[in-house]
């Protein structure tokens, strides 16, 4: 479990290092790419940056994603003050070169793009449908039935993440929130081997935190980013995104409180994954529609606030003993979908698509 250990006090570290750091090979992330203070922020002072500390924000990075909601309540200050604060933190980052500059030509967000890391699914079919893999600086969604893969899929790109990025992963830590308590280290062992990667540098490279409610979860995406600064991480798996929300918030007089928190919290997750360069992944329950006539009754939870916060979003379904994965929601991904199965490598392809590939392989090599 990832312990809550924002320090709060100005003699205790702000970096704290552990096994999964150690054990991860060396990225420089965003915060570190420069040493800058949070006193360095024009406005803030002894007393704010202590205030700041004992909230948890221990880094400008830290202070540049934080809603202004958030931060009027932990600096018990107006909604305007903070907004200065985060404003000047982005400007801070923006001068060192660590975040981009507010407007850039299309030209130069399209070379951005090209440099976004992705990471492998396992399965090539599932890969091609998102264009190469999962990628950072993104949200991607996987919702369906119970049973359609998206623990699965959850186990294997946590797996896969640590490794090099020429063998598809990564290259640094995994967070992997679990609010459903599938999470086994079990099957990530068994992947692992299976794939014939070193279990116990994914086991090490695997930070595992099980919720028990909704307040706990958004206590951890609201120190999310101290969390990636200290596993190193590049990929973070929330697994599933409402569950608690969903048992907490029954009926419809709480649907508006769950609603606004649900958004609250998922803003706050697309902030980390754009600044701080990460993949995130995040799975969705289902809800039938009776008054559907024609087609699939089943459709996503949690209405357009998580529609419209997914960059992605793929729908799962089983499909016999194999599964079909539909892109349902993309800014530029073709709306096809692909077919793979679940054994002891996590997701994989199917055995004729195995078949075609090594044939492929086999006849490239004769031409070579």
């Amino acid at each position: 479990m990832i312990d809550k250990r924002a320090s709060t006090s100005e003699d205790e570290p702000d970096n704290i290092t552990n096994d999964v750091t150690s054990q991860t090979s060396t990225t420089t992330s965003p915060s570190t790419v420069v040493d800058i203070e949070i006193q360095d922020i024009e406005g803030v002072g002894p007393t704010t940056a202590r205030k700041l500390k004992e909230a948890g924000i221990v880094s400008v990075m830290d202070l540049a994603v934080t809603s202004a909601d958030e931060l009027a309540v932990d600096l018990n200050s107006s909604k305007d003050t903070a907004a200065t604060f985060i404003m000047a933190a982005q400007r801070l980052l923006r001068e060192s070169n660590i975040l981009e500059k507010e407007f850039v030509t299309a030209e130069s967000a399209l070379e951005k793009r090209k440099s976004l890391m992705r990471c492998s699914t396992g399965s090539r079919a599932l890969d091609e449908l998102l264009l190469g893999g999962i990628e950072t600086q993104a949200v991607t969604e996987f919702y369906g039935e119970f049973g359609s893969g998206k623990s699965q899929i959850c186990h294997t790109l946590a797996a896969i993440a640590p490794q090099p990025k020429e063998a598809g992963g990564l290259n640094g830590g995994v967070i992997y929130i679990d609010t459903e308590g599938t999470f086994r280290p079990e099957r990530l062992n068994q992947i692992a081997r299976a794939r014939e990667l070193e279990p116990s540098f994914v086991l090490k490279n695997v930070a595992v935190c099980k919720v028990y409610n909704s307040s706990h979860l958004e206590l951890i995406i609201k120190d999310l980013g101290k969390y990636v600064n200290d596993f190193n991480a590049k990929l973070v798996i929330i697994d599933s995104i409402i569950s608690l929300h969903r048992a907490e918030f029954a009926g419809r007089g709480t649907l508006a409180d769950r609603q606004q928190r649900l958004n609250g919290l998922l803003h706050k997750v697309i902030r980390l994954a754009e600044i701080f360069n990460i993949a995130v992944v995040i799975t969705n329950q289902v809800q039938s529609s009776p008054d559907t006539f024609f087609g699939d009754p089943t459709k996503a939870a949690g209405g357009n606030v998580i529609g419209h916060a997914s960059t992605y979003r793929i729908y799962l379904r089983k499909s016999g003993e194999n599964r079909t994965a539909k892109m349902i929601d993309s800014p530029y991904h073709p709306y096809s979908d692909a077919k793979f199965t679940l054994n002891e490598k996590g997701t994989d392809d199917l055995e004729d698509e195995i078949s075609s590939s090594k044939k492929r392989n086999k006849k490239t090599e004769e031409q070579e």
